[in-house]
């Protein structure tokens, strides 16, 4: 099948070699046609060391690529989502399914990204979000993985699963599109809490204790929006936290390390060298939260130490003497 991977970072390009691999015609977009042609010239993604670019592989800076894709994968960062869906819309046939890979609500409308994708291209394009424990790290060296295709249009899900799916990448389909894109979404702020546990000394107990709690908020807000709670118990619920807050390859861990070391919030964001969407995740959660009513205890806190500049240590200190409560009341169970 003719494909189109918009976004040329680590995970856009591990997701166009399982495309490739899978026997598919695959292009893939840069937004900068000087990264496309230093693709082209290296035969290699500086974010994917030691992994070859096929020459199948198409590369190219022109949107136009898209024209006559059934399947067109959007692997932009969040924050570029809507805008390039926005260029996408006079190009698409209709019946095009996108696959939205990103992982983040927007900003200025707390909206989910295939909810934004929606908006701009209107209710004759199907909606597919793919999310789940995958560092395109290890997707692109063959590592064994599974993730989740969601959607509310089953046969746009199914029709993912099967264009994606092979004997070192399995693809579940799910309905619950809310729950999956929230999981995928609000886990990368528990991620970077993580990481300053780690940076300040912390150990296991303490990262087991967050990630629990993390999760419990996080499936509190997903059904406050809709979301299924058995969903936030799956791949991209405890799945892609495990994998996020216990791995070098995730930027928020690592960002949340520097931090926890005493580093400036800017300063450490500058460090990764990329988008670190747990910050940004922080600030659209902290306000959804407090719109729908939903206590965030733990991602209240992020808020305080990455916006306000609040002392790690003496946050950790007030989240550890809250008042006392009966674990399973408010559970995600």
């Amino acid at each position: 099948m003719k494909t189109a991977v918009l976004g040329s970072g680590g995970w856009g390009t591990a997701l166009a070699l399982v495309l490739l691999e899978n026997g598919n015609d695959v292009t893939l977009w840069s937004y900068f046609e000087e990264e496309s042609r230093a693709l082209q010239d290296t035969g290699e993604n500086p974010m994917l060391k030691g992994v070859p670019l096929p020459k199948e592989l198409g590369l190219t800076a022109d949107l136009a690529c898209v024209k006559g894709c059934p399947v067109v994968v959007l692997a932009t960062p969040s924050f570029a989502v809507r805008t390039t869906a926005r260029k996408l819309s006079p190009l698409l046939d209709p019946g095009t399914v996108v696959v939205s890979v990103s992982k983040g609500i927007e900003k200025d409308t707390s909206l989910t990204l295939t909810d934004a994708i929606g908006e701009e291209l209107g209710p004759d394009f199907p909606v597919v979000a793919l999310c789940g424990p995958s560092h395109a790290e290890e997707v692109g060296r063959r590592v064994p993985t599974a993730v989740v295709s969601a959607s509310k249009d089953q046969k746009a899900a199914e029709l993912v699963q099967d264009l994606f799916m092979n004997g070192r990448f399995r693809v579940y389909t799910s309905p619950d599109i809310v729950g999956v894109e929230l999981g995928a979404a609000l886990k990368n702020i528990i991620a970077l809490c993580a990481g300053v546990c780690d940076g300040m000394g912390f150990g296991d107990n303490t990262k087991a204790a967050l990630m629990t709690r993390g999760l419990t908020e996080i499936a509190r807000l997903g059904v406050a929006m809709g979301g299924k709670r058995a969903t936030f118990a799956g791949l991209t619920g405890v799945g892609d936290l495990i994998v996020t807050c216990t791995s070098m390859h995730s930027r928020n861990r690592r960002c949340g390390i520097l931090i926890g070391q005493g580093v400036p919030v800017q300063e450490a964001l500058t460090q990764i060298g990329a988008v670190v969407e747990g910050y940004y995740a922080t600030a659209t959660g902290k306000a959804l939260a407090e719109k729908l009513g939903v206590d965030m205890p733990i991602t209240q806190a992020a808020y305080s130490v990455l916006y306000e500049g609040k002392d790690p240590r003496a946050v950790l200190t007030e989240l550890m003497t809250r008042a006392k409560k009966h674990e399973i009341e408010d559970s995600w169970l």
